[in-house]
């Protein structure tokens, strides 16, 4: 890889709150020998004062705005198997998620070969799963999909591959999650998107643990193998502290 990485911003979100409170998510994505890498940078805007905790409910961050805590948005596509599979269908379960295409040549066998770690450490957990939505649904129909699985080592029942329309799959990241998605020919596969992971609770909360500042850091990086430990930029892997809130998760 090269020793100089290119910084370049590549998407921009704005939210706008009540109350004169204004949360600014700028997305800057890092190519590295031309591989986008997610860096979300987080306002302190948001409220993420950690609420008294009832019961069992672990000490991973609610991510609010305006004092409401973020949910999955409601979707509904068509996995691998040719299944209709929506949000519903992940109720209960703790589920990580992602936005991928089955040709990328740069991060996604990265961010794939990490979640293969992940299932294989919950599978055999019903309650966990795996939501993986292709950006390139003209492509990923679901015949390519069953072939990617089965290629692959996607075994989990619950790690759904899906395709659909995509003006709806690109809505989904970019104004659900700003999880940045979009069409670049100038990038390799012609695509620039996002190598974070985003991690759901039972009840479509998205949640996350805090930074040494106590800040929450929102979303996982998920082109970094727990092998590698960190990039050539110092930044540290985060699967294996996923992989430790998911289970914090199914305990809730």
């Amino acid at each position: 890889m090269s020793k100089k990485t290119n910084y370049s911003y590549v998407g921009i979100s704005f939210i706008v709150l009540l109350f004169g409170i204004y949360f600014v998510p700028i997305i800057i994505d890092r190519i590295t020998n031309k591989d986008v890498v997610r860096d979300e940078s987080r306002s302190e805007d948001i409220n993420l004062n950690p609420k008294k905790r009832p019961g069992n409910l672990s000490d991973l961050h609610f991510i609010e705005l305006n004092g409401v805590r973020k949910k999955v948005p409601e979707f509904s596509f068509i996995d691998q198997d040719g299944k209709t599979i929506s949000n519903k269908d992940y109720e209960g379960k703790v589920y990580v998620l992602e936005f991928f295409f089955t040709t990328c040549p740069s991060i996604c066998p990265k961010m794939n070969a990490n979640m293969l770690s992940i299932q294989n450490s919950f599978s055999n957990e019903k309650n966990f799963g795996i939501a993986s939505f292709s950006i390139t649904p003209d492509i990923d129909t679901p015949e390519v999909l069953k072939a990617y699985a089965s290629a692959h080592g996607i075994t989990h029942d619950n790690w759904h591959l899906m395709t659909g329309n995509e003006d709806a799959i690109y809505k989904l990241a970019n104004d659900g999650f700003y999880l940045y998605t979009a069409k670049d020919e100038n990038a390799d596969g012609g695509f620039e998107h996002s190598g974070n992971f985003a991690l759901i609770d039972k009840n479509g909360f998205i949640r996350s643990r805090s930074d040494s500042q106590g800040s929450p850091i929102i979303y996982y990086n998920g082109i970094i193998s727990e092998e590698e430990k960190v990039d050539e930029e110092g930044m540290e892997e985060q699967i294996s502290m996923l992989k430790e809130d998911i289970a914090k998760l199914l305990k809730e």
